[in-house]
């Protein structure tokens, strides 16, 4: 990591990891339910709205880590 990165830029960074991490767990819990013989629709729409919530948050703060470039 950079020395130079203030706490605030750490902390998004570790939140980044844990939503990253969060977002592939609920990926393979999504694909476990879907191949099962009878998967629960419900709790599918659920887990993915659930996944894109994490995907745009994962974004934002993305986006927060990214400096912008002016050209």
């Amino acid at each position: 990591m950079n020395d130079d990165a203030t706490p605030d830029e750490e902390e998004l960074r570790d939140r980044l990891a844990e939503l990253k991490q969060e977002h592939a767990d609920l990926d393979a819990a999504l694909q476990a339910v879907a191949i099962s013989p009878l998967p629960d629709m419900l709790l599918i729409g659920r887990m993915k709205r659930k996944k894109l919530a994490l995907k745009d948050e994962i974004t934002r703060i993305e986006d927060l880590l990214t400096p912008d470039i002016i050209a």
